[in-house]
């Protein structure tokens, strides 16, 4: 799988833009989602791309993850201030 160059998940994540797909549960944000404890304090890596839904590629760290999706890019939780 190629990489992609692309970086409009890293700057939907810094601008604030609202996800049109739930980060944990790959579902449409409108829908209800079920969330274990720790995803709803905020304290899991996201499984699934914000903009398109589609899974991504995570690697979690101990000093805090990276995520990628094949279309919209990859984002590291050291720019979003999350560990």
């Amino acid at each position: 799988m190629a990489k992609t160059d692309s970086t409009e998940l890293l700057e939907a994540l810094l601008a604030g833009d609202a996800p049109k797909f739930h980060p944990n549960t790959g579902k449409p944000v409108e829908q209800e989602q079920r969330l274990s404890p720790s995803a709803r304090a905020g304290f899991e890596a996201p499984r699934f791309c914000q903009i398109c839904g589609r899974r991504m590629v995570v690697q979690v760290r101990p000093d805090g993850w990276d995520a990628r999706c094949s279309r919209h890019g990859s984002v590291d939780s050291v720019y979003l201030g999350r560990r």
